[in-house]
């Protein structure tokens, strides 16, 4: 059962799935759908002083969450258009936590990385909804993770925008940021 009291992971941690059934897909792709608008709600009227909140202590201001979702995704997407297109590709990794702490991380407006993380989801659930069953087993290969399935990744990144709405909407309520 997911703890919101874990300011680390207010949903849970991410369990890898076994291979999803079309129901399953169609609920993981929804999922990704509505992570722009459900992000958008998430610090719709949120301050200067709100957006440069860390989540927890340790943990990122709510600037550097928004600029993350889209560079994680925009990652993610590749990797299936990479699995897709060729034989178990070798994925490169990137930092997430050195990203994060990038110029544009910093001093973007939220507003870009909200509208790109909008039509980055339309293509990637236009993509994924268009995907032939057999399609679901195509892999790519992390070097840090090993061998993993599109069927794996959709559930994965579902997982990883929930998460990451979930660190602000939390912070939000303890707060009191209505």
């Amino acid at each position: 059962m997911p703890d919101e009291t874990d300011l680390s992971y207010p949903i849970g941690v991410f369990n890898m799935l076994p291979p999803g059934s079309v129901a399953q897909r169609d609920t993981l792709i929804a999922q990704i759908e509505e992570t722009p608008a459900r992000l958008q709600a998430a610090v719709a009227g949120f301050s200067e002083a709100q957006f440069d909140t860390r989540y927890r202590p340790g943990g990122w201001t709510v600037r550097q969450v928004v600029h993350h979702l889209p560079d994680s995704h925009m990652n993610a997407f590749i990797r299936c258009k990479l699995a897709l297109t060729e034989t178990e590709p070798l994925i490169k990794p990137y930092r997430q936590e050195l990203w994060a702490e990038l110029a544009d991380a910093h001093d973007t407006p939220i507003e870009v990385s909200l509208r790109l993380l909008d039509n980055l989801h339309r293509r990637w659930t236009l993509l994924l909804r268009a995907l032939e069953p057999a399609q679901w087993s195509r892999t790519f290969r992390h070097p840090e993770i090993g061998v993993l399935t599109l069927d794996t990744t959709l559930a994965m990144y579902a997982w990883h925008g929930r998460h990451h709405v979930a660190h602000i909407t939390a912070l939000r309520r303890r707060m009191h940021w209505n």
